[in-house]
């Protein structure tokens, strides 16, 4: 059997190397005009890692000398691969430029975005976590400091809250049908995108009661780890399930402690009700599909 040969990685350049490339290039091309930063490299909040991308935009002159051919890009290094949205059809992307997202053979990354420089004003007003590194004709009068302020948890109110309750309990039935019908895959797609955006709205807003909304748990709860205490960390971990079906309702039955016991401490720091029927009736439906008791009935 053919297996993917294994090849000793470069070394790995390190950060300032990296800055240094991504800068020469700039300062050296008469057609780019300012250089901006963005992403995880720009928040002191996070602890710096060989993980971390380059996530920098070059404000151009002219996009259409950076798009129609690719082989400028070589300057970076040698690549494992490349990644170009504004050319994909499965996944386009909407904002605007073009990207080139370039993963190196030393595994350092760099997502590169062009853009035009009628778009640096609306860079300038748009995400907190950027920064300018280079500015070649002093067009940003006022530099801005990156804050992950935007990104820290909201304060839920009381809609928000019911919502997040309501399409908890209610997407559960479908998940408890999927396992009764020996449809995994549906009912792994239902419990792991649909029920567990709301588990993961709920576990946030439990951070915020415990940190007073001071902290941003990051893409995707990337730092549920950080802010949770460590047994409610290991609980929210067995909310996920191998695909068996007695190993779902296992983690289906500690999802739902675990939700019930988060949304009762939130909604009491936040002086707000908790709908113990919606609770009762989603349970009641789980437990009698799980014990065979409504496919009896029928």
């Amino acid at each position: 059997m053919q297996t993917d040969k294994k090849e000793p990685a470069m070394t790995q350049r390190t950060p300032e190397e990296m800055m240094n490339l991504i800068l020469s290039r700039a300062e050296n091309d008469a057609h780019i005009r300012v250089v901006g930063m963005e992403g995880s490299r720009t928040n002191q909040n996070i602890p710096k890692d060989r993980f971390q991308d380059f996530d920098v935009t070059y404000f151009v002159d002219d996009p259409a000398l950076y798009t129609e051919d690719d082989t400028w890009v070589n300057v970076f290094g040698e690549r494992l691969i490349m990644q170009k949205p504004e050319d994909m059809e499965l996944f386009p992307a909407v904002e605007e430029g073009y990207s080139f997202l370039m993963f190196f053979t030393d595994y350092n990354k760099i997502d590169l975005t062009i853009l035009p420089l009628t778009a640096l004003e609306d860079y300038l007003n748009g995400d907190g976590l950027r920064e300018i590194l280079l500015d070649k004709d002093g067009r940003v009068e006022e530099k801005p400091t990156p804050t992950d302020k935007e990104y820290h948890i909201q304060k839920p109110g009381a809609r928000s809250f019911d919502d997040c309750c309501n399409e908890f309990w209610w997407c559960l039935n479908n998940v408890a049908k999927g396992i009764a019908r020996d449809e995994l895959p549906y009912a792994m797609q239902m419990f792991n995108t649909v029920v567990r955006k709301q588990l993961d709205r709920m576990v946030s807003w439990y951070i915020g009661t415990i940190t007073d909304f001071s902290v941003s748990t990051g893409k995707m709860g990337r730092y549920f780890k950080k802010y949770l205490p460590e047994s409610i960390y290991n609980k929210y971990l067995r909310s996920y399930a191998a695909p068996k079906s007695d190993k779902m309702w296992s983690a289906v039955i500690d999802t739902c402690k675990l939700f019930s016991d988060l949304a009762r401490i939130v909604a009491q720091d936040m002086c707000l009700e908790y709908n113990e029927q919606e609770e009762s009736g989603s349970r009641l439906y789980m437990m009698n599909v799980k014990d065979g008791l409504y496919a009896r009935s029928l």
